[in-house]
């Protein structure tokens, strides 16, 4: 199998890295995201792939509910202006020669942590990435459950979590998204009257008790969250990726306490091991067991 290339698509920055079938990154680029995107994107992927031309697929993960066979983008909402809609495939195919896949970039990360990351070897997985949004990916019997009428299979962070909650950006109230993410997160300490940044909520809940409560509310939705989610899949592993998962030694005794009363059963909570590369690996995962 010759090396591919992976592309990461998010709302301020596009990585894409060559990687061979064992999973390495040879080489890798980084550029901030630019509308309208995709003669944007086309035009980095041929200067990349003319310092590289051996490569033979390219593998693209995205924001947004994605049509896989099509190749196309269903919704984007507002981090991708434009992108809803955008037809992707076919025309970056014929651009540069090379068969190309699409696919939902928390999708992508799942597809990373069952090759090679922290679900290696397992069969049913679930990864969850918290950060500007709540993205979701399933591995199933070694298959990525992906796509639906609507491309929105595995859209975890649009569960309803609370009923006539928060409004989401999907138009619907009380999605998880709107709790538990980074976004939600900085919202949560806003409206508490606190001005600090997640990652020093987390530390400041170490000795600050309204700090302690907001940290409290956040790894009890979680954990709610997570026995909801077994409930359905029953899976060997859930895996937690995205920013707010560095900040993870922080909370991560606190939500295993309240998943212990939760749970239907005994269940494995990891912490993603590739953080920002997962993207970019499923990425080119798409295309390197073809």
């Amino acid at each position: 199998m010759n090396n591919v290339i992976g592309v990461d698509i998010g709302g301020t920055k596009i990585r894409m890295g060559v990687i061979d079938a064992e999973g390495r990154i040879l080489a890798e680029r980084q550029v901030k995201t630019q509308f309208p995107l995709y003669p944007y994107l086309e035009r980095q992927v041929l200067q990349f792939l003319e310092e590289h031309p051996t490569v033979s697929a390219i593998g693209i993960g995205t924001h947004g509910f994605v049509d896989p066979k099509a190749g196309s983008i269903v919704f984007a909402g507002d981090m991708l202006p434009g992108w809803t809609g955008t037809e992707v495939k076919s025309p970056l195919e014929k651009a540069t020669g090379r068969p190309v896949e699409v696919e939902n970039d928390a999708n992508c990360a799942a597809l990373a942590e069952a090759k090679f990351g922290a679900a290696r070897g397992l069969g049913r997985v679930v990864c969850i990435t918290l950060g500007t949004g709540l993205g979701g990916g399933i591995i199933w019997d070694g298959k990525l459950l992906s796509g639906g009428t609507h491309g929105g299979a595995a859209e975890l962070g649009h569960m309803t979590l609370y009923p006539n909650g928060s409004r989401c950006a999907c138009g619907r109230l009380g999605c998880a998204e709107q709790y538990l993410s980074g976004t939600a997160l900085v919202r949560r300490i806003r409206e508490a009257g606190l001005s600090v940044t997640p990652p020093e909520l987390f530390e400041m809940a170490r000795s600050d008790s309204q700090a302690q409560k907001l940290v409290a509310e956040f790894t009890e939705d979680l954990a709610i969250y997570i026995s909801s989610l077994q409930a359905i899949f029953d899976m060997d592993m859930l895996i937690i990726g995205g920013g707010v998962s560095e900040s993870a030694s922080a909370w991560i005794d606190a939500l295993n306490s309240r998943l212990a009363t939760m749970l239907l059963n005994p269940l494995p909570v990891e912490i993603a091991r590739f953080e920002n590369d997962a993207g970019m690996l499923g990425a080119a995962l798409l295309v390197l067991d073809r």
